[in-house]
């Protein structure tokens, strides 16, 4: 499947779910700002990504979350591949959790919360696992002490996963 006909497929997958979807959101898509410490920045089309996985988080974040890979990312998923190649790169997207007023056990996306962007770099990234990070609000990456406490969540809980939360859901 080509990646600009996934949106769709995520919407389907969401809605199935008991999710809603509203289209058009582009909130955090300004590639020229780069995240401190790493200098990650969102990258180009980056919503046209295949679905890696939805998620929910729970109080007290209470939001929607769908990550999205590059073909890279997608490939590796498929294949089992662990660590995950460089050039690998996941965005998630995160809005507020809202109930649905239309039907009472859907849930909507509310207002986006973040981009959270991973990039895979041995090299560039080798103090960090491989893996540089990136927190955008509101199209402006987050300031320096969010981005201080990227790596340290990832090697205290997924180190054995290459440092990524998200399985994939085929």
């Amino acid at each position: 499947m080509k990646p600009h006909y996934l949106l769709p497929c995520l919407g389907a997958i969401l809605a199935s779910c008991g999710f809603v979807v509203l289209a058009g959101s582009n909130v955090g898509a300004n590639p020229q700002a780069a995240s401190p410490i790493y200098g990650v920045t969102i990258s180009e089309g980056y919503r046209q990504w295949e679905l890696v996985a939805p998620a929910e988080e729970a109080e007290p974040l209470n939001e929607l979350r769908a990550v999205l890979g590059n073909a890279v990312a997608i490939n590796a998923y498929r294949e089992g591949t662990l660590p995950f190649p460089d050039g690998t790169v996941l965005a998630k997207l995160a809005w507020k959790h809202v109930q649905s007023s239309e039907f009472e056990s859907a849930s909507v996306p509310g207002v986006a919360t973040t981009v959270q962007i991973m990039v895979k770099d041995s090299k560039k990234y080798a103090t960090t696992g491989g893996w540089g990070f990136g927190r955008f609000v509101d199209n402006k990456p987050a300031d320096e002490a969010q981005h201080q406490t990227c790596f340290a969540c990832h090697e205290a809980r997924v180190q054995g996963h290459d440092y990524v939360f998200t399985r994939y859901a085929p």
